[in-house]
């Protein structure tokens, strides 16, 4: 069986490390974890293994976060993957940060990458993590607090919310959404 684990955030050093960047830190750990390594491909940065018996693809779209439905679709017919073999890993302004959250879908919530799969798709029926950003920004500042650093009290929690996000990744490759949903989330 195959899967394709989508981690959502903009390419290039001056997003590394942003809010809104969260899919891709998970990936990136998680490649690190496994001794994987990205190259890029088409719309995305891609790398592959194999665990019991399935074949796991990661992919950072490199289409910047508005058009990722863009690389998802692309990815997901080239490897002809259902969706619900497919999960994307996302931030979330709507949850409080250090809660990392799985859905076996929903709402777009107003993020644009979202919004593009959604479209790209038809549809908002596929597995997610939401991985907790808060919403601790004035009114109007949002696109600042998405595309700024962790800050300082933050930043010694991410290692372990990180962690997380990791095994419901691989708890979802073994075992499905639901049981992973009931067992950690």
């Amino acid at each position: 069986m195959n899967f394709l684990i989508v981690g959502l955030g903009n390419i290039g050093a001056e997003y590394a490390g942003t809010r809104h960047n969260i899919g891709f830190m998970v990936l990136d750990e998680f490649a690190k974890k496994h001794a994987l390594s990205f190259t890029t491909d088409r719309h995305a940065a891609i790398t592959q293994f194999n665990t019991r018996g399935h074949h796991v693809f990661l992919i950072k779209p490199t289409t910047f976060m508005n058009l990722s439905g863009k690389a998802l679709t692309y990815w997901m017919q080239q490897l002809k993957i259902p969706i619900e073999n497919i999960l994307v890993i996302v931030d979330d302004l709507a949850i409080p940060f250090q809660s990392v959250k799985m859905k076996p879908k929903g709402a777009d919530a107003g993020h644009n990458g979202l919004k593009n799969i959604n479209l790209m798709l038809g549809h908002s029926n596929y597995p997610r993590i939401r991985f907790g950003i808060g919403d601790n920004f004035p009114k109007g500042r949002q696109v600042d607090y998405v595309l700024s650093a962790f800050d300082k009290t933050e930043q010694p929690y991410l290692p372990e919310l990180i962690d997380k996000a990791i095994q419901m990744v691989e708890s979802f490759i073994a075992i499905g959404v639901e049981l992973t949903m009931t067992k950690l989330n």
